[in-house]
């Protein structure tokens, strides 16, 4: 069989072996595997098929990859701007406290002054998380009612809270 064959009836199961074991594509290691293919076509013993003995390279050279140095590396090295983006400032001036409590404030007000079945409603699933069938069950009204509920109450509570979305 020709080498130029064996490359093309192999090299989309070499591909999906090195994708399967490294999660990444990788023509360097489909150029690797068939190197080897060929340096060591004449160790080639006939006890297994040759799909499989390709099947067994491509997974070989795909687990020294990922012991390699090079890709341990290419993993554990970050740009300083990356880290500088993951780093967040968990500090919270008093400026961004008392705007938060304000913001709670309108919140809390803008839900007070809700119609009490929709009040009742959005404090059910919202607040204390109930999910609409629950919440149905405890106002003793349909599903449909429920969902109808929390629509306007978020319609309502979206047109006083505008400034704040």
């Amino acid at each position: 069989m020709d080498f130029n064959e064996i490359i093309k009836a192999n090299k989309q199961n070499v591909k999906n072996i090195i994708r399967l074991i490294t999660k990444q594509e990788n023509e360097d290691l489909e150029q690797e595997v068939f190197i080897k293919l060929w340096k060591n076509r004449d160790k080639y013993e006939e006890r297994g098929s040759f799909k499989s003995w390709v099947n067994t390279i491509a997974k070989n050279t795909s687990k020294d990859f990922l012991k390699s140095s090079a890709f341990k590396h290419s993993q554990t090295s970050v740009s300083d701007e990356v880290v500088m983006n993951t780093i967040k400032d968990n500090k919270m001036t008093p400026e961004d406290k008392a705007s938060g409590i304000e913001r709670q404030r309108r919140i809390i007000n803008a839900i007070d002054n809700l119609k009490p079945k929709l009040k009742e409603t959005i404090m059910l699933c919202e607040i204390y998380g109930c999910t609409y069938e629950e919440a149905a069950g405890r106002l003793k009204c349909p599903v449909g009612t429920i969902k109808s509920r929390i629509y306007n109450a978020k319609k309502e509570l979206a047109s006083v809270l505008e400034d704040l979305l």
